[in-house]
């Protein structure tokens, strides 16, 4: 089992690049304590809001934003054929942040049958889907995985 297990929002149109393999990694202005190998489930947001897939974490990078351009502009000829984003967009998310955080991604599951947000709610007291993303512990994962019945409902893209 992995060490930390993230739920993270994520809109739609990158959660599709992602599921295609088009997008292998996710960037985020806040540091996380994710480290290689950590599971994080793929949530998705309005209007789709539901639960669609898992991926494992390849690398991270936490990066202080110490001089600006300069230190974005490296960074993007780093990540720029996997971001899933223009160059104005990377730009423009970066533009008023401290922190640049970068989640490789592999080993993407996609579910067969992804479990809306009506679901989860009905399954999980109490479940609200993240801003952004949330930890979940050890306790809260098993109710997610006895959401996924039968593990052949979860296809591998090995990317």
């Amino acid at each position: 089992m992995p060490e930390n297990i993230l739920i993270l929002s994520i809109k739609p149109k990158y959660a599709e690049m992602i599921l295609s393999g088009q997008k292998k990694v996710e960037l985020r202005r806040v540091r996380t304590r994710l480290k290689d190998g950590d599971l994080v489930l793929v949530y998705v947001s309005s209007p789709t809001k539901a639960l669609v897939a898992t991926f494992e974490v390849d690398n991270i990078i936490q990066n202080e934003i110490q001089a600006k351009p300069k230190d974005i502009n490296d960074f993007w000829k780093v990540i720029k054929n996997i971001a899933g984003i223009s160059c104005n967009e990377y730009k423009t998310y970066y533009d008023t942040a401290s922190t640049i955080v970068a989640i490789f991604i592999k080993n993407v599951n996609k579910l067969h049958n992804p479990i809306e947000l009506e679901t989860l709610r009905d399954k999980i007291p109490r479940f609200h889907p993240p801003q952004s993303y949330r930890y979940l512990k050890h306790n809260e994962f098993q109710l997610f995985e006895s959401l996924i019945q039968d593990k052949s409902l979860i296809s591998s893209n090995k990317k």
